[in-house]
This record gives C-alpha cells, structure tokens and sequence, in this order.
C-alpha cells in the first residue's frame, strides 16, 4: 500500500511477483546475467519493490542507494560497482547523465510510465517472452552494501541470500505479525535493516506493509490512521519524537491535564512492570484513537533504544520489540523475541548466533564479538579492512562494548569506534554524554568530538528557547545550562569548548552521526567561517525585496558585514556576529541612513534579517516617527542624586548588616586594600561567579571608598517595584540593562565623570564553572572616557558558598584580593576598547592566579 494524499493505493502480493517475473524476463533479454551489479535511486513504492525482487530472479547483485543522497554523493557507488543499469527516478536521472554517456549507464525510470528522453519507463522492460532464468544458490550474493559512513570513507560487501534468509526465517517464526496484520515502513528500503525486517519479513509472513507519501513526521502519523497500522517499523529518534510530541501537545492543554497525563503514564508503568498487566490501552484510548486504533507493535532497529524510551511507548500501550545488529550480519543478531523479552536487554542470538564478549573488564564489558550464518564473508577489496573485522578464530568484531547477563541477555554499553581519546589518555563513550547535554532547553542537537586534545561540542540551539529565557547571547544560555548539566560528571567529561552550528548535524538515515564530518565542521563554525547563502529566492522573499526600502536596508549591512552571509534567513548575532553593543551604533545608522527605529524589545525578538526587514516595512506603512529620546545623562543624574537622610541612613544601616554576616558567618578576608585610592574616579574590574560577590566586595572596602562606591544592578531581576528601587538608592545601585547597553555605560560613565568611584562586573553574568568568563566589551569603552584609576578585583569563596544554582548560601570562608591599581591613561593608551578589555582580563586573571599560588 502507499499514501496518496487520502487515498491508498494498493498493490497486491499477485502484482508483485507477476510484474517482478516479467521485468526479471526483460531484465535478461537486456543482457543482464547472473553476478551482474544493477542500480537502484528511488523511494520506496511498490514500482522499487518489483525492480529489486526482478534484480534477484536474474541472480544479480543489488546496489542500492539512499534517495535523499545528493547526486554526486552517490557516484562513487555506481563507479565502485560498475553497474551499467540504474532504477531510479526522472529527476535523479536528470542530473547523473551529465557524469555517465548512454553507452556507460542505462536508466530505467521508476515513476514514468512512458519513454522520456532521460531514459524509458521500467515498463517498457516487462517481458511475457519464455526466458529461463537462473538457479539462486544459498551463498549467491544478493545485494551489496555500502556502510554508512559514520566514521569514515564507506567501505562494501556483499549479502548472501543465507544472511538474509537467516533473518527472516527467524523473525518470521516468531510470529509477531500475521496475514490480518499491516506494516507501516517510513524507512529507505535501501538500508538492510528496513529491508530485511520491514519489507522482506512482512511479506513472508503475509503481511501487508504500507508506505507513507513521504519520510515526515506528519506524512507518518496521517499514514498510521489512513492505513490502520498494525505495527510500525522505525528507528529510536522517530519513537522519541513520537513521545516528546505526545507530550507536547498535552502540556499545550495545560499543567492539569500534563499531570494528570504524567501520574497515568507512571500507574501504568508500574502495573506492568509489578504485575506484567498492560493497561495503557484503556488508560490512553483517545490517544490512541487519535493517532492509530490499530497499532499495537513498535519494532525498533538501527541503533540502541533506551529502556525509559521503551518504558514511556509500553506504558503508553504500544508493544515494543528490540534488538540488536549491524548491518554486516543481515541486520538482526539479537532480538527480544516472545517469552524471553527484559526491556534493557537487546535480547538473545537469533537460530545459530554465537555472542562472545572479548577482554571483559571488571564489569563483565568488552567488545562483542559475533559468529553465525548471518555474518558476511568480509570487505570487498579491502583486505586491511577483513585482518581488523575479523579475529584469528573468525569471529566479527563489531566496535560495539556490551556485557551478557546470566541468561545469555545482551546488553548494549557504548561503541569502542567511536571513543574519544582525549589529550590526557581519557577515553570518552559520546553518545552518553550527548543524552545527557542535549536535556538542555537550549540544545537541539549536540555532537561531541575531541579537539586540540580537548572535548568539545557542535551545537544546534533552539532559538525560540533562548529567545524566551531571557538570555542576550546564546552562548551564555548554552555555557550556563551545560556548565550546570555536567555538575555530576568528571572532569575530563565536561566540556572544554563549543561551536554554534547553524544547521541541522549531519547523520545517517537511521539517525546516526556521521562523526568524521565534525571535525571541518567545528572549525568552521568556531572560526566563523561564512555558510553558504541560498541561491534561490522564494516568490515571497523575491516580492519582499522588490521594496527600495528592503534592498537598501540589505545593501547597509553587506557594506557593514562584508564577509559575512548576507541575506534574509542570516541571524544577526550567529551570521553576522552583532551583539550587544555593537547594535548601539547600528541603530543609530540605520535610524540616520534609513529612518529605521529599532527598539530594544525590537533587537530581542530579531532572529533574522527578514525580521528587520519586516518590521522596516511595516514602519514605513505607518508612517510612525521614532519616539522622543531620554537621555541617559538625565536617567543617571536621576539615580545619582545624593539621596535624603532616611535613604542615606538606610543604606548605612544595611552596609553595616552585611559587614557583620560577612566577617562573622563567611569569615571574610580582605589583600591589598590598602593601596585603594580613597578619592578621585576609580574603577573596580571584578569576577563574577555568585550573588554573593557584590557583598563581599561591599563588605571588604575600606568605609571611605565604600560609602562612594556604585554599582551596576541588572534592571530585570533587581528593579521589580518601587521597595526594590529604594533599596538600590540606598545601597547606591543603579540600573543597568544588556539589551540597552548604551544607557547601561553611560550611567557607569556618568558616575566616573562625578568622581565617584564603580564597581564593575564585565562578565556581565554568574560564571556557571567558577573560572574567569569573557568580558563584554563596555568595559573597554568606560576606561577609555574617565581618568582615573582602575584596580582588579579577585572575589574568592563565593562560588564555593553560592553558585548559581543554590537558592541559599552554605558557609565557607570568603576572601578578597584587590591588585595593584593602575591609572587609566595607561589602559587607554591603545585607544581600542576591545584590547583594552582584553588587557583587563588579561590583568585579572593574573591576578588569581597569584592569589591561588600558581604563578
């Protein structure tokens, strides 16, 4: 069956084999004999079906190829195998006879049903001509296999019809679905695994299998109710995104119905894992209803399916059936068949399947190692590749680490292919550190590599999820929530390093990172190497830029951003590299060239230049004039007015709180304050790792600096009411915004101007680690407008008594050590506020590393 919109078209099991025999018939009146390689590029359709099962009847050895593979990714397939005949598609075809004349490569269209010029229809090879086709021996090969690519260049080799057949039969006689069942298959039919467990086992079991229109969630989902589904073959990434949209639309209803949903799904998995009862149908049967009344089993392959996935689909009254293979052994090695099920597991050996772990640790885990009927014979060509596959003995080494349980139960503990050496000689598994990272709200996707002998990520953000946080910078929302999801872990597996990926991670069609395309990858993105742009525009963005305003407002930034990727889908902060400050002196271009006004809650729901360019429009409808400006200097005259005597004697009061719970319960100590200067413009560069930092900075000043020091408090969490704003006036404590980061400086500005004296934070955020963060550059500006003096501050202790995490302090002594200061002529000889704040830095971390003794 295959989905056409909200038809099914059906193709029965007669057609299949009459139309394979005829096409077998035309196949060998072609020329084509036994051993001979023949092609096939398509999608799965009843039309690939009969192409591959004809390919089998003239003994020829099948090459299939991933249809969403580009092209030219999949020329060196067609060369390595020499084929001379190709199945695929009009559209394909189009493009592969620019590489191949007519003489070297026959294509054969699977979606027409008439000549065309690429190349005739498949139909026109069906035969009814008496032509004897040849014996297929057991040891024949039945397909060739190139291998995904996850770690390297593919190599190939051949499947017999006893591997496959091994697999089958097993399955088959295991009787999971029957002649009243249908197979949902949105997997390529050109992978073994879907192959063999979605395609062949159903049909010798009599199955009927269905293919979606397309390989999407939605074209899925509406495939599952418009066929009635009985069971489903897929991969874990598609059960997970089954889950988390289940969950998804379920929160959309509310926290009530959420928790409601959350208490079922546990009863039900208690009663079954206490009593083995299944009551998730009857829990979930709208559920069900909605999505498929019919289905009842999830078979799960192509990489290891975790039990808590397995726990949330059984609990929701699905039958879940795993396994474990590769696709050198035909697919399935092991398999939870019935009566032997243990969720966790991968099952035991399937007919004679032999499972031996080699050089097991403590823990019972070494490499598994398989011997069967069902294993291939070897690499083809590739002798170098057959002496590491294979152990002296002839067993297959698979690069996977697992244990056996008592029983003979195989479990599944990491792949040795893929460990990460680091520099130090540790070695780290990424797929367990990857579930643990990407439980980040912030995190997409993650990809974990080594690089420079360190352990870094690639990282595919969730925009929208940053945006609505509250964070400026993605990389604080990504270093803040990762620093606190690896709390737990070692050292050497947290990470060192990451790099923004702009797109979709590269993985294989069952989900699998394709790692050794990370490395080129990573350095582009941490180097900011520029993406390509979009060659094409789409009716919609061509009707945007027909707009003068549109096209000017583009050609502005390419003149600002000339090596950036300039165009409507570039974020301005991932592309283009624009943060805080730097909109300071873009808004106002774009206000003096354009007329274009951009509010800070403007900046902050930008996410691309089609953003800017909508929101210029839609000004310029309206006609609408930018709003009167305040100026910042009255702002900061505002909050620096000396304050009246009941604000004055508050703000002692509190000061004199502090200086006690400081001394007494975190027994503060204080270095080098007596070379503080007690008059004159002074500022003082801090760390910043905890809440408590400015009350131990407050708490170690001298009375004289202190009763002039002021400070930057963040206007979100710290200005909420009128109490709050009385506070900071008394505590002298001023508003500082980073999405307005021009009013922000020009208040700390103003105070130095005054001759008072700032203390100043220029991480500008809790650092989630406790070690030095970059500074945001306004610090630079400050030195570079004042004269005066500027001292380095080492706040130490606090990060230890209160992190960022902790709601509440625990007692730990505190110190803080003040360095030698410096005048700001000095700083500002350069007259570049980026190198000066990079010499600030530079200054403050030399300074704890003194203060720690490592220097």
């Amino acid at each position: 069956m295959v989905v056409h919109g909200d038809q099914l078209e059906v193709t029965t099991f007669r057609e299949i084999v009459e139309q394979a025999q005829r096409l077998a018939h035309g196949l060998r009146a072609a020329g084509i004999e036994k051993g001979a390689f023949v092609a096939l590029y398509g999608p799965n359709r009843p039309a690939w079906v009969v192409a591959r099962f004809a390919i089998a009847a003239v003994g020829a050895v099948a090459v299939a190829v991933d249809d969403m593979l580009p092209e030219r990714e999949i020329l060196p397939f067609l060369r390595d195998s020499g084929s001379k005949h190709l199945f695929t598609t009009e559209a394909h075809a189009g493009v592969l006879r620019e590489d191949f004349a007519p003489t070297q490569m026959t294509f054969h269209l699977l979606d027409r049903d008439e000549e065309t010029p690429l190349g005739n229809s498949w139909r026109a090879l069906l035969s009814d001509a008496a032509i004897e086709l040849p014996d297929i021996r057991a040891d024949d090969p039945a397909m060739v296999v190139y291998t995904s690519g996850t770690t390297g260049a593919p190599k190939s080799f051949l499947l017999t019809y006893a591997n496959l057949a091994n697999n089958v039969e097993a399955i088959a006689a295991a009787k999971l679905i029957g002649p009243h069942d249908r197979a949902l298959l949105p997997l390529p039919l050109d992978n073994v695994y879907p192959y063999v467990v979605g395609l062949l086992t159903p049909l010798a079991a009599g199955t009927a299998v269905v293919f979606p229109e397309e390989i999407t969630g939605p074209a899925v989902v509406h495939a599952l109710g418009l066929s009635k589904a009985t069971a489903m073959v897929g991969v874990p990434r598609l059960y997970a995104a089954m889950v988390a949209g289940i969950r998804t639309r379920v929160a959309a209803r509310g926290r009530l119905p959420a928790w409601i949903f959350d208490r079922l799904l546990a009863l039900s998995m208690w009663l079954q894992r206490r009593f083995g009862l299944r009551a998730g149908r009857r829990l979930f049967g709208a559920l069900h209803r909605q999505i498929d009344p019919e289905l009842r089993l999830l078979a799960c392959g192509g990489a290891r399916l975790e039990p808590a996935l397995v726990w949330s689909l059984e609990g929701l009254g699905w039958e879940v059936r795993g396994g474990y293979g590769l696709a050198e052994v035909g697919s399935v090695f092991s398999a939870n068949f019935p009566g032997q099920k243990l969720i966790g597991s991968e099952g035991k050996p399937i007919h004679d399947g032999q499972i031996r772990i080699h050089q097991p640790n403590d823990e019972g885990i070494g490499e598994i190692q398989l011997k069967g009927k069902s294993v291939f014979g070897g690499y083809r060509n590739n002798p170098e590749a057959n002496a590491l596959a294979f152990t002296e003995d002839g067993w297959f080494r698979t690069g996977d680490l697992g244990y056996l349980d008592a029983e003979g139960h195989l479990y599944i503990t990491g792949r040795a292919k893929e460990m990460i050496v680091l520099g130090g000689g540790k070695n780290v598994f990424p797929e367990e550190l990857e579930k643990l990272y990407v439980e980040s709200p912030y995190v997409t996707e993650i990809a974990l590599l080594e690089h420079a002998g360190d352990l870094v990520g690639l990282i595919m953000p969730d925009l929208a999820a940053v945006k609505e946080s509250g964070y400026r910078r993605i990389e604080d929302a990504l270093r803040v929530s990762l620093a606190e999801l690896s709390r737990p872990l070692p050292g050497f597996q947290r990470l060192s390093g990451f790099a923004i990926a702009r797109e979709p991670l590269p993985r294989t069609r069952l989900g699998k990172y394709r790692r050794f395309l990370l490395p080129e990858l990573y350095r582009a993105a941490s180097t900011g190497a520029p993406r390509s742009a979009p060659t094409e525009l789409s009716p919609e963005d061509r009707a945007l830029l027909t707009n003068p305003l549109a096209d000017q407002l583009l050609q502005l930034f390419k003149a600002r951003y000339p090596d950036k990727p300039v165009g409507l889908d570039a974020s301005p902060q991932l592309d283009l590299g624009i943060d805080s400050l730097e909109w300071v002196g873009l808004t106002l271009e774009l206000e003096q060239r354009l007329g274009i006004t951009l509010s800070d809650d403007d900046i902050a729901d930008l996410t691309s230049l089609r953003d800017v360019v909508v929101l210029a429009l839609r000004q310029a409808e309206q006609g609408a004039k930018p709003p009167p400006k305040v100026t910042v200097e009255l702002d900061a005259t505002d909050w620096l007015r000396p304050p009246g005597p009941f604000i004055a004697g508050l703000g002692q009061l509190l000061h004199g709180l502090n200086w006690l719970l400081m001394k007494t319960l975190f027994r503060l100590r204080r270095e080098g304050h007596l070379t503080l200067p007690m008059d004159g413009p002074c500022l003082l560069v801090a760390n910043h790792v905890s809440d408590l930092d400015p009350l131990a900075l407050a708490a170690a000043l001298p009375p004289p600096l202190r009763r002039r020091v002021y400070w930057g408090g963040d206007a979100v969490r710290l200005f909420g009411g009128p109490l709050a704003a009385s506070l900071g006036r008394a505590l002298h404590v001023f508003p500082v915004d980073e999405r307005a980061p021009a009013a922000s400086l020009a208040g700390a500005a103003e105070v130095l101007r005054r001759g008072q004296a700032l203390a100043w934070f220029p991480e500008s955020w809790r650092s989630p680690d406790g070690e030095l963060q970059r500074f945001f550059p306004g610090v630079g500006r400050l030195v570079c407008d004042f004269e005066g003096t500027v001292v380095p501050v080492f706040i130490d202790g606090t990060f230890a008594a209160m992190p960022r995490w902790r709601r509440l302090p625990r007692l730990h002594s505190l110190r803080v050590v003040f360095g030698e200061p410096v005048a700001s002529k000095e700083l500002a000889d350069t007259g570049d506020p980026d190198a000066i704040t990079e010499s600030l830095r530079e200054r403050l971390a030399a300074l704890i590393r003194r203060a720690r003794g490592q220097s």
